[in-house]
């Protein structure tokens, strides 16, 4: 019998049939809409915790208080309409609505002038994403054969990344356009970033409304005239809610990326040094993303999303003592290795794991559980760092020293975490 975490049986071992015209579509069409929505989201979002500490005079717990419940309440939403999805056997305009809505919400950023209205824009904007992920996952996973899940996962994490290196260079370009090399971000330059990132914006949600096609298997997950009102979650499987509570764990120490932007001008870093670490960041992780799911297909996701844990604890534990610029420069870099091995890969395990009918509730749930820790990770790692109450706290170091802690401590649980097989949901 193969490992149960193989996306293949061990019946299976005849090479997979090439994707499907339908699969070649669909994944040109969320991999399109996710890279002109990330050229629009990096022109602005990694800027807001400068925009917010630096401009607008917000501590960074309350930074970490926004930019977590923003995850949060998307996480939330993710949960709806990852169920809605499998109920209505529909995703494609699911996930449609949510990149609307999420451009929609963009210009708010350019018209508040303290942090409420900020924080506003910011939960709204991630309304959207809350809405789009679970089905635009499920979409994407019931397009594709078992496997080459991976790769397909891999490839559009990639095509999301290269759009957060376009969106990042011309934040680049911008600022060095307004205020010079070493050039601040005030509020005209922000601005300016906004009203420019709905170009692109718009494109992401027109590119998915034209191009993606629903799959064949449109069945709803249950029919309301025969289920009742009361009906309990549907089963998942313990495979999935063990992984779930693995996942947890490491989530729980990995706090907002703010933090990341944050340590960065801690130690010195300008504006444009920090976006330029980013764009590191995102070429390495554009360009681990496909090979990390294509090994996946291979060898089992374990393996991968391990490794990628690992280098996660190793980087925050390098961000813990790190005390010149270059070095967590190199260290932001070095975390888009990271994000390639684990994020793809750990969505292609999740469609193994659960029945084809449950995929949406199933990304849903794994999505809102992770964004729901968001806020106590990053309201925790503000209060290690800066304190509260009148305490000083620890510093960078408590902070960061902590997520690393978790990441360790989760590897070995996934390490050692062993299922049968009867224990996964039948496909």
């Amino acid at each position: 019998m193969a490992p149960v975490d193989s996306p293949l049986p061990a019946a299976a071992e005849t090479p997979q049939p090439p994707p499907s015209a339908l699969g070649r579509r669909n994944l040109w069409a969320v991999g399109l809409a996710s890279f002109f929505t990330d050229v629009s989201s990096e022109m602005v979002l990694h800027l807001l915790p400068l925009y917010l500490a630096g401009t607008l005079g917000a501590s960074l717990a309350l930074v970490g208080l926004i930019e977590g419940g923003a995850k949060a309440l998307a996480s939330l939403l993710k949960i709806a309409s990852g169920g809605m999805a499998d109920r209505l056997g529909h995703r494609k305009w699911l996930a449609v609505a949510g990149y609307g809505l999420s451009t929609a919400a963009k210009p708010f950023f350019a018209l508040a002038t303290a942090w409420p209205g900020v924080l506003a824009a910011r939960w709204g904007e991630r309304v959207g994403k809350g809405v789009r992920t679970a089905p635009r996952d499920a979409l994407l996973a019931a397009s594709v054969p078992a496997g080459r899940r991976g790769l397909a996962f891999g490839l559009h994490r990639a095509a999301d990344t290269a759009g957060a290196v376009v969106g990042l260079g011309i934040a680049i370009a911008v600022i060095v356009w307004l205020g010079g090399a070493r050039g601040a971000l005030d509020g005209p330059t922000f601005r300016t970033l906004v009203w420019i990132s709905l170009v692109p914006a718009g494109l992401g949600v027109v590119a998915l409304a034209l191009l993606a096609r629903e799959p064949g298997d449109r069945t709803p997950a249950r029919s309301p005239k025969t289920v009742p009102a009361t009906d309990p979650t549907p089963r998942l499987g313990r495979a999935f809610w063990s992984f779930l509570a693995i996942a947890a764990l490491f989530e729980l120490g990995d706090s907002s990326d703010a933090f990341l932007v944050l340590r960065a001008a801690d130690v010195g870093l300008s504006t444009v040094e920090i976006l330029g670490a980013l764009l590191a960041f995102n070429v390495v992780y554009a360009l681990a993303s496909a090979p990390a799911g294509r090994w996946s297909d291979r060898v089992g996701r374990r393996q991968p999303l391990a490794l990628g844990w690992l280098l996660h604890a190793g980087v925050y534990g390098g961000l813990a003592v790190a005390s010149h610029g270059s070095h967590v420069a190199v260290l932001i870099a070095l975390y888009g290795l990271h994000r390639g091995l684990t994020h793809g890969v750990a969505r292609a395990w999740i469609a193994d794991l659960v029945p084809a009918s449950r995929r949406g509730l199933a990304y849903g749930v794994y999505a809102g559980t992770i964004g729901v820790l968001d806020v106590p990770a990053s309201v925790l790692a503000g209060v290690l760092w800066q304190g509260a109450f009148g305490w000083g706290g620890w510093g960078a170091g408590a902070a960061f020293g902590f997520g690393a802690m978790c990441a360790t401590l989760a590897t070995v649980l996934l390490l050692g975490w062993r299922f049968r097989a009867t224990d996964v949901s039948p496909a």
